[in-house]
């Protein structure tokens, strides 16, 4: 046995969700332990170092950094204590299968000005502007009735009521339910290519554009209003900050112990059981395991039947990433480069629908060098490179097939980037497939992104965090509610944990530490 009596909590995993939800309880008084599979914390956030070059493994890109500030705020802790954080505008650099280049700024009017500047549609910036007014009505919608709060299908977002009346009926219509991202983007904005631009605001849901609900849309506030930061240190400094809060407030960690099974009697949570053998006595579980794996791996049949017969769960699509150290920078790239394919219909319907890699992908290209030159040897570059492919696919030997993709990505940078001579400068190298993903990562077939948010009308709702079927289980993560990315895996895991507090399936220990910390 471990620790029976005074650990009260368990969280089954320890990715930026599961990290999150253990600083939001032991901040409000909770005894939490964290069991990890792994010997890290971090999941995904993970970091690879070798040859003097270090590389982000997973996220690269950080947006709403009040999800993080909330979470320290739980604390009484400034964030700026654990990370440092600094803004990167322009954001994105956009650059077409011709090569023309056209740079995503957060400024509104600026951005209008570029795209005007840039497009031959003299509607075009007026689009955009236009396109973000719309976004920000999804993004305030989003604030008042899905975020921070448990919700798992339409009815959880709206009171009795509340959709008979005069606003319920207005935010019913601000959904444009029915239409998709792609549909929307291109009812505001005539130009293909800044369409195009507009349609990778999705990309952190791991969806096509084509199939995801229009609500979707509201990411692009999101990201104008609050920006893009990078964490010194890399992504990789979040979950290594969380950890380092999640301990000043007394959370034990168990790595490199993967959980078998989550232990219930009489449809409440009793415990959880290591690989070992081992059994921790617990009255709550918070799981940071995807929850597709989490009901076919560490639950009872019976509830495994429930929960798959509820609805269809589509993984997200996967990838392939190359983490390639180069021995000379590349000046044209900034921090953040997507280089777009030459149709995003043709790929799109490649990876969604026919279930195989792009013939021309659009490749991210995350070049951190510019920002924090100590990841690589002076005038090197830790080049991150990622391809969206689909999620792993029966006959499918990522062993076999890496080798020719990896030639595909490399043409199309050397074609569309100018990075002509990028063979000749990769001095290290090492990659990623949906294969090696799901191995590593123990994520449903390979799925970066957890589940898929196709569907026009309900796509946008992953299961709930707080589990109905079990007393004292919650879940976090990217396979459900809020989604995937950074920002919202973390508020996932301060969902879970609020609506554990809320349902007083146990009490806090330590009562000083509630008031304190809230």
């Amino acid at each position: 046995m471990i620790n029976q009596t005074t650990q009260q909590v368990a969280v089954v995993g320890a990715g930026l969700g599961g990290l999150a939800a253990a600083c939001t309880l032991a901040a409000r008084g909770y005894q939490v332990a964290v069991f990890e599979q792994n010997e890290w914390s971090g999941g995904k956030a993970a970091v690879l170092n070798e040859a003097g070059f270090r590389f982000d493994m997973g996220p690269t890109i950080l947006t709403l950094p009040s999800v993080l500030k909330r979470i320290f705020a739980e604390a009484g802790r400034p964030l700026e204590d654990y990370l440092e954080m600094v803004p990167l505008d322009p954001q994105w650099r956009c650059i077409f299968d011709d090569g023309d280049i056209l740079d995503l700024v957060a400024n509104v009017d600026e951005m209008y000005r570029r795209i005007n500047d840039f497009s031959e549609n003299p509607a075009a910036g007026h689009g955009y502007r236009k396109f973000l007014q719309y976004s920000a009505q999804l993004h305030d919608l989003s604030n008042r009735v899905f975020f921070w709060r448990s919700v798992g299908s339409i009815k959880d977002m709206f009171r009795a009521g509340e959709l008979m009346d005069f606003r319920g009926l207005k935010d019913m219509l601000t959904l444009r339910m029915g239409s998709s991202v792609a549909g929307t983007v291109r009812s505001f904005i005539p130009d293909a290519r800044v369409s195009q631009l507009v349609d990778h605001f999705t990309q952190y849901v791991g969806s096509s554009p084509d199939a995801s609900p229009a609500v979707l849309c509201g990411i692009a506030h999101m990201q104008t209003q609050e920006g893009i930061w990078y964490p010194m240190g890399g992504t990789r400094a979040v979950p290594v900050a969380l950890r380092k809060l999640a301990t000043d407030l007394g959370v034990v960690f168990y790595e490199g112990e993967p959980i078998e099974k989550i232990q219930k009697s009489a449809g409440k949570v009793t415990g959880v059981t290591t690989r070992a053998g081992r059994t921790f006595a617990c009255d709550a579980v918070v799981s940071n395991a995807d929850c597709v794996r989490m009901h076919e791996e560490l639950l009872e049949p019976t509830d495994r039947t429930r929960f798959l017969s509820e609805r269809k769960y589509e993984p997200a699509c996967s990838g392939v990433v190359l983490y390639l150290g180069l021995k000379e920078r590349y000046p044209q790239l900034l921090h953040h480069n997507f280089v777009f394919s030459r149709d995003p219909h043709e790929e799109f319907d490649a990876i969604y629908n026919l279930g195989v890699p792009a013939p021309d992908p659009t490749c991210y290209i995350c070049a951190p060098a510019v920002t924090e030159p100590a990841v690589a040897p002076a005038g090197g570059e830790a080049l991150y490179i990622l391809v969206h492919t689909p999620y792993l696919r029966s006959g499918q030997d990522w062993n076999k097939m890496l080798p020719e993709y990896r030639q595909v990505i490399l043409d199309k940078l050397k074609r569309s980037a100018g990075l002509t001579d990028i063979e000749d400068r990769i001095v290290y190298e090492s990659a990623l497939t949906p294969q090696s993903i799901q191995d590593r990562y123990r994520v449903l077939k390979g799925a970066i992104y957890g589940l898929a948010s196709h569907g026009k009308y309900m796509g946008a709702f992953k299961p709930a965090n707080r589990y109905a079927a079990v007393k004292g289980l919650y879940m976090a993560g990217g396979s459900v509610h809020p989604g995937p990315g950074m920002p919202m895996v973390m508020m996932s895991g301060w969902i879970a944990a609020d609506s554990l507090d809320q349902d007083h399936v146990v009490e806090p220990v330590r009562r000083d530490l509630v008031s304190a910390g809230r």
